[in-house]
């Protein structure tokens, strides 16, 4: 059943991007490419641990793997990102592949954002500066902070600069990322809700445990199958769940 949208104020968050963890980067790509999408390394190929499926406008597709020794960083990762945030990086590998996290940027003060995020009782460790270099050579600034409940989406600020390519084609007619389904636990509702509520793109319905379920893609004709999306449920915008479900696309 759809909860209820109280919004998240003036804070300005929208959807970034969703993430979708995989064990092995290369196969991955490879596979996203094999269902018809552009797939560029965020980094140099032999070094990256992150892909990205663009589209010219909104949210985009994050691909990533994690290290296989992930979990002796926890400590390390949560002096430098703020409590929650190694658990969090030792979640995405430890659940397997699938969607593992959805981020939301802020397009105001991340300071006053991360104060609001408090008075809402979101508990939310500092900004943390980050970089890195595209196989082209052009480095990439932002900042990313970790709600310490490690299940919350997290925040980020805009690329700079802006990393929306002004042309993109997917063989497979995809155009944007439309919608986002997320599930959330009874006691993480309201403040999910502080996180997305103000987004069209999101949507949240009660579930056993809090995080993305599926993703609709505009332009796309049918449902992925997920042996190759490594476990995330991609849907056509608009799709009927029982359509979805029962499209031969969905054996495995």
């Amino acid at each position: 059943m759809p909860l209820p949208r109280p919004g998240n104020g003036d804070m300005g968050l929208s959807c970034s991007h969703v993430l979708l963890w995989v064990r092995d980067l290369h196969q991955a790509v490879a596979d996203f490419r094999a269902l018809g999408f552009h797939v560029d390394y965020a980094t140099d190929r032999k070094k990256a641990q992150h892909a990205h499926i663009w589209f010219c406008r909104g949210p985009v597709i994050e691909l990533l793997t994690t290290p296989s020794n992930a979990r002796y960083f926890k400590w390390p990762i949560d002096l430098m990102a703020g409590r929650g945030a190694g658990e969090r990086m030792v979640r995405w590998g430890c659940e397997g592949e699938g969607f593992c996290d959805v981020a939301v940027v802020v397009e105001g003060n991340p300071k006053k954002v991360s104060a609001e995020l408090k008075r809402s009782g979101i508990a939310i460790g500092r900004f943390v500066p980050w970089r890195r270099t595209r196989p082209d050579g052009q480095r990439v600034h932002f900042r990313f902070a970790y709600p310490r409940q490690s299940r919350l989406p997290f925040v980020v600020t805009p690329y700079e600069p802006p990393q929306h390519p002004a042309r993109v084609r997917h063989a497979n007619g995809a155009t944007a990322l439309r919608h986002v389904r997320m599930g959330a636990r009874v006691e993480d509702s309201d403040r999910l809700h502080h996180l997305v509520g103000a987004d069209p793109v999101f949507s949240v319905t009660s579930a056993e445990q809090t995080g993305v379920l599926w993703i609709e893609l505009e332009g796309l004709s049918l449902p992925l199958p997920e042996t190759l999306t490594h476990g995330a449920e991609i849907r056509p915008a608009g799709a009927r769940a029982d359509v979805a479900r029962s499209s031969p696309a969905f054996a495995k």
